[in-house]
């Protein structure tokens, strides 16, 4: 039975093990978000706590787009197993460049999965990708952004405390 259902699938077995593989990271790094957001409300970083709470909530959706997509085309989503989510962090600065780090990985697992698309004519799938290829450039530059501010304001006392309260800022201008 399961080889008939992956004869029907609108878009090809190996892409759809692929993209059961970016639900993973997807989950993970809702995960790692929460995490983030854990550490800034502990040390008081409250906006920064909000910033990380909204990417932890968008990662998730990001991961449910893929889950339904797989699903809508005749295959089977796996929920994910997260483990491996790094808590302890030494300072905001250290969290958005993991940040930034995580997303440009999850760009490249992006990148990788249209590219087997096109390698396997899966149209269907390289089409949906396209949304999160203009997703992912935005979060990179996001995070980016975030980076430059700690060279322009600092890491520590009222530097890190204004820092703090402009991120949100960041976020609003992605909108844009």
């Amino acid at each position: 039975m399961k080889d008939l259902v992956r004869q029907n699938l609108s878009i090809h077995v190996d892409v759809m093990d692929l993209l059961n593989k970016q639900i993973e990271k997807e989950a993970h790094s809702s995960s790692a978000y929460l995490a983030m957001a854990s550490w800034c409300d502990h040390n008081a970083l409250s906006y920064s706590a909000d910033f990380f709470y909204e990417q932890a909530a968008e990662e998730r959706e990001h991961m449910m787009k893929i889950f339904r997509f797989i699903n809508d085309n005749g295959g089977t989503a796996y929920s994910p197993e997260v483990s491996g989510v790094n808590h302890d962090f030494k300072s905001l600065e250290e969290i958005f460049e993991t940040a930034l780090d995580q997303e440009i990985a999850i760009t490249k697992a992006i990148h990788n999965i249209v590219g087997k698309c096109r390698k396997l004519n899966d149209y269907t799938t390289e089409y949906f990708l396209q949304w999160f290829i203009a997703e992912q450039m935005e979060e990179e530059q996001t995070m980016r952004r975030a980076l430059e501010l700690f060279d322009l304001m600092g890491t520590e006392g009222l530097g890190l405390k204004l820092l703090d309260e402009r991120i949100p800022q960041i976020r609003d201008k992605r909108a844009e």
